[in-house]
């Protein structure tokens, strides 16, 4: 099969655990002061529409490379959907104990790209923003590429790139500010090496 049997109940858990951290957090905290941690220095960063293309695509990207860190020997394979369940825990503690919103702005809605931008922030409320799951989710998806000698090197390359441009995308679009892309990454790294 794509994905070895004893591994999809970990995917469905952690699918799970995101689902819960990001949405269901929204249930108790929707009526919650938000801290706004937007500084001067990104009031600088442009709103580039088209980059909705990259936040949305990401969706394809996180699906192959976790199913290839599923792939691995049965160790690696249980350490990073540990520490992928490890972070969306601690996510899920921070949403509760310091909500977060930022202030998105006012788009016309008159090129194609406009119009994907509305969508967006219609169908996704601006909270749960640090630290950034789009963020922790797609340097995850790095990690489980980075070491397994199975995954061609340009596809790690691939890899690295495509989540630092993930990172990128949720500052163009406004749905993030820098430090909770900054925190998604390091807080990856560090339930990674726990």
């Amino acid at each position: 099969g794509i994905v070895p049997k004893y591994m999809w109940i970990p995917l469905i858990l952690t699918v799970t655990c995101n689902m819960v951290a990001y949405f269901g957090t929204r249930i108790f905290t929707r009526h919650w002061f938000h801290h706004d941690l937007t500084n001067s220095f990104e009031e600088n960063i442009p709103l580039i529409p088209w980059t909705v293309t990259i936040y949305f695509i990401c969706y394809i990207f996180w699906v192959a490379n976790y199913v290839l860190g599923s792939r691995q020997d049965q160790d690696t394979a249980f350490r990073f959907l540990s520490a992928d369940f490890l972070a969306k825990i601690i996510c899920m503690i921070v949403f509760l104990a310091f909500p977060t919103t930022n202030v998105r702005p006012v788009i016309e809605g008159t090129t194609f790209w406009e119009n994907i931008m509305l969508m967006l922030y219609s169908a996704d409320a601006a909270d749960n923003l640090l630290p950034s799951i789009h963020c922790l989710t797609s340097w995850f998806g790095y990690i489980a590429v980075r070491k397994n000698p199975q995954i061609p090197r340009w596809y790690k390359l691939f890899s690295v790139v495509f989540a630092l441009s993930v990172c990128v995308s949720t500052l163009t679009t406004k749905q993030h500010v820098i430090v909770d892309a900054v925190v998604g990454v390091a807080l990856a790294e560090v339930c990674y090496w726990f």
